[in-house]
C-alpha cells in the first residue's frame, strides 16, 4: 500500500507520552511492508537529530510549523484573543486545540495527493488530524481514523472526578463543542478504530450506525524485558508525563491520601513518581515522606525492576494504558484502578489473575500489603503479567490489525 498518515505531534522518539508511542510503533510496523509517507509538525524540544533518526522509519517525511502563539502582554488583549477563540471553537464545533494546530500548507498536501490519487490509504493519529479530512475523501480512498481516546469522554471523566485544570472552561467546551464534534468527524472515516472497548461504547453513543474497530496498544518486549529477580522490599512505582492533568491527579492522590495509611504499616515504604516534566504541584510531594520525584530517567525499564510493586492510581482518562503494559511487561506486580486496568482482562472467573485492582486508599493499602507480604503471589502476578502481555499486546499484534484495517478489511 502507499500510505499518508498525518500526525500532528511528532512521534519521535517514542517516550516522550502516549500519542507518540502508539503513532511510532503502528507506523514502524506499517513500514515494513508498505510506503508510508508522514506528515507531521515540529513540537517543543524536536532536534535535528530526532528528525534524522524518524527518516529511517518512513518512506518520505514531511514536516511543518507549528503556527506561532500569541505573544501579546495586554490583558485585555489576551482576554479578547481568548473569547474569540472560544466563539470561534463553538461555531465550528471543533476544539481550540485543533484550530490552533491547523495548517493551510499540511491541508493543500493532503488536497493535492488525494486529488492525484497517490495514496491507497489515509489515516489520522488521534482525532486532532481529523481536520485535514474532507467527506467526500471517502469516495476516492480509505481514510482511518485513529482516535487513541475519545475527547469528550476524557474531559467529561476529568470534570466528574474533579481533576479538571479549569471547569468552568472544560463544562462550556462539553456541552457546546465536543459531543458535536465527535459526532460530525466521525462521518467522515471510512473506518474508525479506538484502543479500548469503553472507548468503543462511547462513540457508539454518537454514531450507534457506525462499525469501529478496536486495537489496544502493545509494548516492545525488547525495551521492556522481564525482570531476572525479585527485588523484594517496600517500593512502590508510578510512571508517565508528570505534566498531564491525569497524572497529576494519580499521583496526587496517592502520595496523599494511600501513602501516609500504608506507611502506618511498613514506615519504610517509598513512592517513586518516574516521568519527565514534572509540574510544581507534583514537585511539591516530594515534601510528603517517602515521596520520590526523579524527573526523566534515563531507563524507564531500570526503575521498574528495581521496584517492588507498580501502581497506576489513574481516576480520569479514557484508553488502554501503556504504562499498565510496560510494568506488567517488566515483570512488576501491579496494582491498578479500574482506569488503570481499562481494556486489560486481568481477574474474574476463568482469568488468571494478572494484577490487584483497587480504587478506594483502603482497597489499595490492602492489595499493596498481600504483594508486600507474600513472594509467592508477586511471583504470580509478574508471571501472569508478562504472559498476557506476550499473547495479547505486542506492537507486532497490533500492527498486524491495523495493517487489514488499512487495507479495508472487516472482522479486525
Amino acid at each position: 500500500m502507499r500510505i499518508l498518515m498525518l500526525s500532528s505531534t511528532f512521534p519521535y522518539p517514542p517516550s516522550r507520552g502516549g500519542t507518540e508511542i502508539r503513532t511510532f510503533n503502528l507506523l514502524k510496523y506499517l513500514q515494513q511492508n508498505h510506503d508510508v509517507t508522514l506528515v507531521t509538525q515540529y513540537n517543543k524540544g524536536v532536534s535535528d537529530a530526532e528528525v534524522s533518526e524518524l527518516r529511517n522509519y518512513v518512506s518520505e517525511l514531511l514536516i511543518f510549523p507549528l503556527p506561532p502563539e500569541p505573544q501579546s502582554k495586554n490583558v485585555i488583549t489576551k482576554l479578547l484573543a481568548k473569547t474569540r477563540r472560544f466563539l470561534e471553537s463553538v461555531g465550528k464545533a471543533t476544539p481550540p486545540n485543533v484550530l490552533y494546530r491547523y495548517s493551510p500548507e499540511i491541508q493543500a498536501v493532503v488536497d493535492s495527493c488525494v486529488a492525484a490519487k497517490k495514496y491507497d490509504v489515509i489515516t489520522c493519529e488521534h482525532s486532532v488530524n481529523e481536520i485535514y479530512i474532507r467527506p467526500e475523501f471517502r469516495n476516492s480512498v480509505n481514510t482511518v481514523i485513529d482516535v487513541h481516546s475519545s475527547v469528550y469522554g476524557w474531559i467529561r471523566d476529568h470534570l466528574e472526578m474533579g481533576a479538571a485544570q479549569n471547569v468552568l472552561r472544560d463544562r462550556l467546551y462539553l456541552s457546546l463543542v465536543l459531543k458535536r464534534y465527535e459526532q460530525r468527524y466521525c462521518s467522515k472515516f471510512s473506518q474508525i478504530v479506538v484502543t479500548t472497548q469503553d472507548d468503543r461504547q462511547e462513540f457508539l453513543k454518537l454514531r450507534p450506525d457506525i462499525d469501529i474497530k478496536v486495537i489496544p496498544n502493545g509494548v516492545d518486549l525488547e525495551l521492556f524485558p522481564n525482570r531476572s529477580q525479585d527485588p523484594g522490599g517496600h517500593s512502590l512505582i508510578f510512571v508517565g508525563a508528570m505534566d498531564a492533568s491525569h497524572n497529576i491527579d494519580a499521583a496526587r492522590f496517592f502520595a496523599v491520601e494511600v501513602l501516609p495509611q500504608l506507611q502506618k504499616r511498613y514506615p519504610d515504604a517509598t513512592f517513586s513518581i518516574v516521568g519527565a516534566r514534572p509540574t510544581p504541584e507534583v514537585l511539591n510531594l516530594k515534601n510528603i515522606p517517602g515521596v520520590i520525584v526523579t524527573g526523566r530517567v534515563p531507563s524507564m525499564v531500570d526503575y521498574f525492576h528495581q521496584s517492588t510493586v507498580c501502581v497506576v492510581p489513574l481516576r480520569t482518562g479514557f484508553g488502554i494504558k501503556n504504562k499498565t503494559l510496560e510494568a506488567m511487561a517488566a515483570g512488576v506486580p501491579v496494582v491498578a484502578s479500574d482506569r488503570g486496568l481499562e481494556g486489560l482482562a486481568v481477574d474474574g472467573n476463568d482469568t488468571p489473575l494478572a494484577a490487584f485492582r483497587a480504587n478506594q486508599p483502603a482497597e489499595y493499602v490492602d492489595a499493596i500489603s498481600q504483594l508486600f507480604e507474600n513472594p509467592q503471589m508477586r511471583s504470580q502476578l509478574s508471571q501472569n503479567g508478562r504472559q498476557l502481555v506476550e499473547t495479547e499486546f505486542t506492537w507486532n499484534i497490533a500492527g498486524k490489525r491495523y495493517e487489514q484495517v488499512c487495507l479495508g478489511k472487516s472482522g479486525v
